[in-house]
C-alpha cells in the first residue's frame, strides 16, 4: 500500500516537472508573471515554472517584417494616391515590449499607417515619386520615437509602390515628352549658334587672304568628287564672263536677230514675175 502511494507521488512529480518545464529557443525570451506580478524576464534555454503560479509570455528577438496595407492619401498639390509600404522592426527589451502595450505589432502597423498618411499629405506628388529615400528616413524616425518606450526599434520602413490615376499618368508622360521636346530644341539651337559662330570666325579668317579661300574651294571640289557616283555642281563666276558680254553690242532698231546674216531685199521688178523670159 504504501509503495503504491510512493509511485502515485513520483508520478504526479514527473507530471508536473513536464508541465512546468519550457525551453526557450535563442531568439527567444520569456517574460514570467508570478500570481499577476512581474517576475522578469529569461531565457534562452530551459526554464521551469511553477504549476498553476507562474505564467509565461514568449517575445521573439528577430527582426519582424510588418506589411503596411494600402493606404489612400492626398498629397500638397490634391493628387489622391494609393501607397503600401513595409517596414521592418525588432524587439529590445522583451519587458516593455508586454507590459507598456498591448499586441505591440498591432500597435506598431497602426502607428506606421498613420505615420505614413501625415508625412505623404504634407508633400507634392513629385517629391513622393523622387524623394523616396528622404520619406522613408522621415517615416522610419517618427514611427521609431513613437515605439522606443515601448522598447522597440524601428530600422526600416520602405515606400513599395506608389499608384496614382490613369489620368495623371498620360498627364505626366505628355509632360515628359514636351520637357524632351524642349530640350531637344534648346540643344539644336545651341549647336546652330556654335556653328554660326564658328563661320563668322572662319570667314574673318579665309577674308585675309583671298588664295586661301579658292584652295579651300578647290578642296571642298576634291572631297566630293572622291565618289565617282557623286554629281558635282561646278559653278561658273560671273566676273569671268562678264568681259565677254560687254563687248556685244546691241543690235539697231529694225534689224533681227539674225545680224549680218539678215534677208537681202531686191528691187522692184526683179523678182521673178516681172523679169523678161529669154527668146
Amino acid at each position: 500500500m504504501i509503495g503504491y502511494w510512493i509511485g502515485a507521488a513520483v508520478l504526479l512529480v514527473a507530471l508536473a516537472l513536464l508541465v512546468s518545464l519550457r525551453v526557450l529557443r535563442e531568439y527567444e525570451r520569456a517574460v514570467v508573471f508570478r500570481l499577476g506580478r512581474l517576475h522578469g524576464a529569461r531565457g534562452p534555454g530551459p526554464l521551469l515554472l511553477l504549476p498553476l503560479v507562474d505564467r509565461m509570455e514568449r517575445v521573439p528577438l528577430r527582426t519582424i517584417t510588418l506589411t503596411i496595407p494600402p493606404q489612400e492619401v492626398i498629397t500638397r498639390d490634391n493628387v489622391p494616391a494609393r501607397v503600401n509600404a513595409v517596414a521592418y522592426f525588432r524587439v529590445t527589451d522583451p519587458v516593455r515590449a508586454i507590459v507598456e502595450v498591448e499586441a505591440y505589432p498591432v500597435a506598431t502597423s497602426q502607428i506606421a499607417q498613420t505615420t505614413l498618411r501625415s508625412v505623404l499629405g504634407h508633400v507634392d506628388l513629385d517629391t513622393l515619386l523622387a524623394e523616396r529615400e528622404q520619406l522613408n528616413e522621415s517615416i522610419r524616425k517618427i514611427v521609431d520615437e513613437q515605439t522606443e518606450p515601448w522598447g522597440i526599434k524601428v530600422t526600416t520602413v520602405e515606400i513599395k509602390d506608389v499608384e496614382i490615376p490613369e489620368a495623371m499618368q498620360r498627364a505626366m508622360a505628355r509632360q515628359a515628352e514636351a520637357e524632351r521636346e524642349r530640350r531637344a530644341k534648346v540643344i539644336n539651337a545651341t549647336g546652330e549658334h556654335e556653328a554660326a559662330q564658328a563661320l563668322h570666325d572662319a570667314s574673318h579668317i579665309l577674308s585675309a587672304s583671298p588664295s586661301a579661300l579658292q584652295l579651300r574651294y578647290l578642296q571642298t571640289l576634291l572631297e566630293i568628287g572622291g565618289d565617282q557616283r557623286t554629281t558635282v555642281v561646278f559653278p561658273l563666276p560671273m566676273d569671268l564672263i562678264a568681259p565677254f558680254l560687254q563687248r556685244q553690242s546691241p543690235a539697231p532698231d529694225g534689224e533681227s536677230d539674225a545680224g549680218p546674216f539678215r534677208q537681202r531685199q531686191h528691187p522692184a521688178g526683179d523678182s521673178d514675175g516681172d523679169r523678161p523670159g529669154r527668146m
